[in-house]
C-alpha cells in the first residue's frame, strides 16, 4: 500500500488522471456487470418458483377429491394458481434480495458502530423495539387486509368465470345489466378494501421517519453533550452519525418492504392452504391394481350422504352381473347420480361396501378402476381443440384408424367429414359450436375409444331430436355391446329391453326387475310407465339391448 502511495507521489498528474479515469471506468463495469448478474438470477429463480409452485398447486387441485371442488369456488382457485403465485414470484425477483441484503447491511453496520462506540450504539438501537412493535402492530392489520383483498379478487374472477361460462344462458334471460350490476358491486366493495388497506400502509411509512429521527436526536443529544464537555471529538460523532444513517435506512427500507412482502406472505398463504388440503378419496395403504376387470358390480347396504347427517343414499344393496344391462330410474333427486359416483370411487360411502368384480373399490388403486370406466354423460362436456383430439381424450395414444372406427360406430363420421378441417375443426369451448346430437356422438366415439369393460350412461338421449335420437341409440347399441352398462333415464322407453331394471326412490330400491315384470307389479314404475305412454302406446322401444 505505501509503495503505492509514494507511486502516486511520484507520478505526474496525466498518468494520476489516466489512472482515476481507469478506476471510474472499472468500478462502472463492475457495477453493471453485478447489477446484470443480480437482475438475471433473481428474475431466474422467481420465475422457476412460480413455475414450481404452479406445477405443484396445479397438480394437487387436480387430485383432490370431488368433494373439495364441490365446494370450492373455480374462480378463487384460478386466482390462487394465477394472481396468488405472481405475487409471490413478484416479491422473490424484486424484494428477497433487497431484504437479505438489508439484513446483512443492518447487522455490519451494528457491528463497526459496536466497535466504535458501543455507549451510542445501543442509545441508538433504543428505539428498535419501538420500531419492532410498530412495525409488527401494523404488518397485522396489512396483512389482515390483504387476505380480504385477496379473498374479493377471488370472488370477483368467481363471478366473471361463471358468468362467462354461461354467457347463453345470460343473453337468453337478457341478464346482462343485472350481472354487470353484480360485478360492479363486488369490484366497489373490492376498491374500499383497498383503499382501507392504503390508509393502513400510508401511516406507516412516517411513524417509522418519526422514530427513526427520535433515534437520531437522541445520539446528536448525548454526543454534542459530550463533544462540549470534552469528552468525545467532533469529528468522532460526525463519522457515528454518519454512520448511524446507514444503520437506519436498511430499517426504513425493511419497513417498506412490508407490502410487497404482506402480499407475497397471504398469497403463499393461500396456496398452502389448498396444498394442505388432504383428499378424502386416496388409495389405502396396500391398495392393488385392478388389473383386467370383468364388470361386476355391487352395492353392499351402502349408506352416503354429501352432508353428515342427510344421507341420500341409505343401506342399499343390489347387483349388476359382468356384461349385462342396468337401468336406473325414478324421481329427480332419488340417488340415480349418486350412485354411478360411487362406481368409480369419487366418493367413498359412509357405511356398507361397492365391489367391483367382488373386491372392495377402496382396496383397489383409483386409477386403474377409472382407467376401465367410460362415461356418456347427460352434459356432455368437450374441450376446445380440434374434433380428433376431443375423441382420443380418453386414449391419448389412439391412432388414426381407432379414431375414425371410432367415429363410425358412434355415427359421428358423416358429419365431421362435413366440418371446414374435417377431423382437424376446432371445436369451441364445451362443444358450444355442434348440435347436442352431434357432442353426444363424439362423447360416444370417445367412450367407444376407450373399450372399456365398465359403462356409465346418465341420461344420454336427453334433449335430443327424434333423428338425432335414433342415431345415438345405434352409437350406443354398438358402445354398449358385451359391456357391463348402467344407465340412468327418466324416458322408460330407452331402458325396455335392460336386464334389470332398479326403481330408486327415497335413497333405496323400491322395486327391482325386467320392463315387463315391473309394468304389471302395480307400483312405482308402472305408474310411471302409464304416464309417459297413455298418450304414445304405439311409440317404439329404445334400444338398450339385454347382453
Amino acid at each position: 500500500m505505501s509503495d503505492f502511495v509514494h507511486f502516486l507521489a511520484g507520478a505526474n498528474k496525466l498518468t494520476i488522471l489516466k489512472i482515476a479515469a481507469l478506476s471510474s471506468l472499472g468500478i462502472a463495469i463492475f457495477g453493471a456487470v453485478f447489477s446484470y448478474v443480480e437482475k438475471s438470477s433473481t428474475t431466474t429463480v422467481g420465475q422457476w418458483v412460480m413455475h414450481d409452485l404452479r406445477r405443484t398447486l396445479y397438480a394437487h387441485i387436480q387430485r383432490l377429491s370431488l368433494s373439495f371442488h364441490d365446494e370450492s369456488q373455480t374462480g378463487d382457485l384460478i386466482s390462487r394458481v394465477t394472481s396468488d403465485i405472481d405475487s409471490v414470484q413478484s416479491f422473490v425477483t424484486s424484494g428477497l434480495l433487497s431484504v437479505l441484503i438489508d439484513f446483512l447491511t443492518l447487522a455490519g453496520m451494528v457491528a463497526i458502530m459496536f466497535c466504535m462506540n458501543w455507549r451510542f450504539t445501543l442509545i441508538a438501537l433504543s428505539i428498535a423495539p419501538v420500531l419492532f412493535l410498530v412495525v409488527f402492530r401494523y404488518t397485522r392489520l396489512i396483512r389482515k387486509s390483504s387476505r380480504e383483498m385477496r379473498k374479493k379478487e377471488g370472488q370477483i374472477v368467481s363471478i366473471v368465470q361463471e358468468v362467462l361460462t354461461s354467457i347463453r344462458v345470460v343473453k337468453a334471460f337478457a341478464r346482462e345489466d343485472y350481472e354487470q350490476k353484480r360485478l360492479e358491486e363486488e369490484s366497489l366493495e373490492s376498491v374500499e378494501i383497498a383503499l382501507r388497506a392504503r390508509a393502513i400502509k400510508s401511516r406507516l411509512a412516517p411513524f417509522v421517519e418519526i422514530i427513526v429521527g427520535v433515534g437520531t436526536s437522541l445520539v446528536l443529544w448525548f454526543g454534542a453533550r459530550m463533544v462540549l464537555a470534552g469528552a468525545l471529538e467532533p469529528g468522532s460523532l460526525i463519522i457515528f452519525i454518519w454512520y448511524l444513517g446507514k444503520m437506519y435506512k436498511p430499517m426504513q427500507d425493511l419497513s417498506k418492504m412490508t407490502d410487497s412482502y404482506t402480499k407475497a406472505s397471504v398469497a403463499y398463504e393461500r396456496i398452502q392452504e389448498v396444498l394442505q388440503s388432504e383428499r378424502e378419496v386416496r388409495d389405502l395403504p396396500g391398495a392393488r391394481r385392478a388389473g383386467k376387470l370383468r364388470g361386476e358390480l355391487e352395492f353392499d347396504h351402502v349408506t352416503f350422504g354429501y352432508e353428515p347427517g342427510r344421507p341420500i343414499l341409505k343401506d342399499m344393496s343390489f347387483k349388476v352381473e359382468a356384461g349385462t344391462v342396468a337401468a336406473l330410474v325414478g324421481p329427480t333427486g332419488a340417488g340415480k347420480s349418486t350412485i354411478i359416483s360411487l362406481i368409480p370411487r369419487f366418493y367413498d360411502p359412509d357405511s356398507g361396501v361397492v365391489k367391483i368384480d367382488g373386491r372392495d373399490v377402496r382396496r383397489l388403486q383409483q386409477k386403474s378402476v377409472r382407467d376401465q370406466v367410460s362415461f356418456v354423460l347427460q352434459e356432455t362436456i368437450l374441450f376446445h381443440a380440434s374434433v380428433w383430439r376431443n375423441i382420443a381424450y380418453g386414449k391419448p395414444d389412439a391412432s388414426r384408424e381407432e379414431i375414425l372406427q371410432a367415429a363410425q360406430l358412434a355415427n359421428a363420421h358423416e358429419f365431421i367429414e362435413k366440418m371446414a378441417q374435417g377431423y382437424d375443426t376446432m371445436i369451441g369451448e364445451r362443444g358450444v359450436t355442434l348440435s347436442g346430437g352431434q357432442r353426444q356422438r363424439i362423447a360416444i366415439a370417445r367412450a367407444i375409444i376407450r373399450n372399456t369393460p365398465i359403462l356409465i350412461l346418465d341420461e344420454p338421449s336427453s334433449g335430443l331430436d327424434a333423428a338425432s335420437e335414433q342415431l345415438v341409440f345405434e352409437a350406443l347399441d354398438r358402445l354398449m355391446a358385451g359391456k357391463t352398462s348402467v344407465v340412468i333415464a327418466h324416458r322408460l322407453a330407452t331402458i325396455q329391453r335392460a336386464n334389470k331394471i332398479y326403481v330408486v326412490k327415497d335413497g333405496t330400491i323400491a322395486e327391482s326387475g325386467t320392463h315387463e315384470e315391473l309394468s304389471k307389479g302395480g307400483g312405482l314404475y308402472a305408474e310411471l310407465h302409464q304416464i309417459q305412454f297413455q298418450a304414445a302406446s304405439s311409440e317404439a322401444p329404445g334400444v338398450v339391448q339385454s347382453r
